[in-house]
């Protein structure tokens, strides 16, 4: 059996996150989400356990697909979970900046574990977290956006009409 691990913060998990995730369901025998429980580089607007919950609802049809947390190196979760790859998604030439600093890392640490690029298709291309919670947060629909419980989530935070951010609704 091949195991990948797709980690990410996942803040929230976006119709992007799913189809990169879907897509390596194809390719490993088993992929597991690693939601990173502690984001050194950000501050997350959701809860470990909304986000969690998010993924296992977004991905619930999935047979080979498991949600787990981590909050250790990506290379030792990797491990814990005897994965041979590390699948991440790349929408833009900037992703792909970070990304290879990241691999190059990772090779260093972990040189048994490889990582997978997946070109985000054409349809989420544009799709991005941070992308989705400004538009939810000036009180914009992001239906198309993410699963349906991250966009009721985002409706009972920023009512249509009222943009602000969650800890001053006024701004």
């Amino acid at each position: 059996m091949i195991t990948a691990i797709c980690p990410g913060s996942y803040d929230p998990v976006t119709f992007g996150h799913v189809d990169v995730i879907k897509r390596a369901t194809g390719i490993f025998d088993r992929v597991v989400v690693g939601v990173v429980g502690n984001p050194h580089h950000k501050a997350p607007m959701f809860t470990l356990e909304e986000r969690v919950g998010f993924l296992r609802e977004a991905l619930a049809d999935i047979d080979n697909v498991e949600v787990d947390v981590f909050r250790e190196l990506v290379v030792d979760f990797a491990r814990k979970w005897q994965a041979k790859a590390i699948v991440k998604g790349l929408r833009v030439i900037s992703d792909f900046e970070w990304e290879f600093q990241m691999n190059q890392l990772n090779r260093t640490l972990a040189p048994e574990v490889e990582t997978v690029y997946v070109m985000a298709s054409p349809t989420v291309s544009f799709v991005s977290s941070s992308g989705v919670k400004e538009i939810a947060a000036f009180g914009g629909r992001v239906d198309e956006l993410v699963p349906k419980p991250v966009a009721k989530r985002f409706a009972e935070l920023f009512p249509a009409g009222r943009p602000g951010t969650p800890e001053n609704p006024t701004e």
